[in-house]
């Protein structure tokens, strides 16, 4: 309603006589200008007019529109506004920025209130409390310290540095998710050097895939599960899923804990048939311990 938004938002001079406090405050902190064509050589001034958009057009009421901000209460000096002089410069109520009665006697500073009735002031809040000063800093040397670069140019809002010297935590990711390697038979991804690729080709590194088909020969439970529920159990070190220490107890399954984690198989794009059809399996057939395995329906073992 625009009498809520009057409660607390205010456009106007405030009468001298009944709030000089209030009165000398606006004046001295809440007046944007005289600028236009009263100082075309303001900072704020684009091409001739303010970029903020001042004076603003006098309103008897405040007006709300479906998006963006309210056309505030802005009373001419003929229909009962106040007006005040500046540098021999008559002011009226166009060219007050909004503010709030309450924060700007408490503070007696420049604070700008604002109603955004828009989708769009979450972004500019959570934009403009983390945004900090422009800085630059270059030097001329022979030798490029990057760290001492780096510390020089580096900055943080205060929000953020606040945060730091309490200890709270900045971010966090839950719940974990592991990613888990899908290939055809012989097909993993090997690294190797001129020096150990006759090594690496005879003994490759394991797979997470490999390991799980390993898994499921030797671990009753790992045959109950699929591919994707592996992590929530079981944890990869040392190239192989060894069981959770951590988490809570499984009934029925002694020895077997259960922990928030995602197990997340790598995508395949359906171009690279072979592999795609294999990710599709690897989600239907539980416990497979070899490539066969996951070919193998009603006992017959299909290409």
């Amino acid at each position: 309603m625009p009498s809520d938004i009057d409660s607390v938002i205010s456009a106007e001079i405030p009468d001298p006589e009944l709030d000089p406090l209030l009165y000398d405050i606006v004046k001295s902190t809440m007046i944007h200008g005289p600028y236009g064509h009263l100082n075309r050589k303001s900072p704020c001034m684009l091409n001739g007019s303010c970029s903020k958009r001042y004076p603003r057009p006098f309103s008897k009421d405040t007006h709300t529109a479906d998006d963006g901000y309210p056309q505030y209460r802005r009373r001419a000096p003929s229909n009962g506004g106040f007006s005040l002089e500046i540098n021999g410069v008559k002011i009226d109520n166009q060219w007050v920025v909004p503010y709030n009665p309450v924060l700007s006697r408490t503070f007696m500073a420049h604070i700008n209130v604002e109603l955004c009735n828009s989708v769009k002031s979450i972004k500019y809040i959570c934009k403009y409390v983390n945004k900090g000063s422009d800085q630059a800093a270059f030097c001329l040397e022979n030798e490029q310290d990057e760290i001492s670069k780096y510390e020089a140019g580096r900055y943080i809002s205060s929000s953020e540095a606040a945060w730091r010297i309490l200890r709270i935590p900045i971010h966090e990711r839950f719940p974990p998710v592991m990613h888990l390697s899908v290939h055809l038979e012989n097909g993993q991804r090997i690294y190797f050097t001129t020096d150990n690729a006759s090594e690496k080709v005879q003994n490759p590194n394991s797979t997470t895939l490999l390991g799980f088909f390993e898994l499921c020969k030797n671990d009753s439970f790992a045959r109950t599960l699929l591919y994707s529920e592996v992590p929530a159990y079981f944890i990869w070190k040392n190239n192989k899923f060894s069981r959770r220490k951590q988490g809570n107890g499984v009934s029925g399954h002694p020895g077997v804990k259960q922990d928030h984690v995602i197990g997340r198989v790598y995508t395949v794009h359906p171009n690279n048939a072979e592999c795609y059809y294999l990710r599709l399996l690897l989600h239907e057939v539980r416990g497979p311990t070899c490539f066969n395995d996951l070919k193998t329906v009603s006992g017959v073992v299909h290409h």
